[in-house]
């Protein structure tokens, strides 16, 4: 796929697309990717921007879920998952797309709202 949008530019918006899932207990934080999406006009870019967004909302979804069980059942196997889905993932997305700028990353395992 030939690039014209500028590479660093790309590598950047995309970052902090899926790096704002770390200050996910802000709720304000999905807002970053939201005005990544209506601000860049790079389709690559604006991919990640909605892959991170499904994710914060599969994030907040499972952190309820996950909150549920914890006080219901004391589930500490479930904890360990969860800080493995909330962290690993999104790191994994950062380094890919650093490391392809043509990359759109995909998370497993969650619903695709946007």
């Amino acid at each position: 796929m030939q690039s014209t949008y500028d590479p660093d530019k790309r590598r950047l918006l995309t970052a902090l697309s899926h790096g704002s899932i770390f200050i996910s207990t802000l709720i304000f934080s999905i807002g970053i990717p939201i005005a990544i999406l209506f601000v860049s006009d790079d389709p690559v870019v604006k991919e990640n921007a909605k892959e991170a967004i499904n994710f914060h909302l599969n994030v907040w979804l499972w952190g309820i879920i996950v909150g549920i069980l914890v006080f219901l059942l004391v589930g500490y196997l479930i904890v360990p998952f969860f800080f493995v889905y909330h962290w690993a993932l999104p790191i994994w997305a950062i380094v890919q797309c650093l490391g392809n700028q043509d990359y759109v990353h995909r998370y497993p395992f969650i619903f695709r709202v946007v």
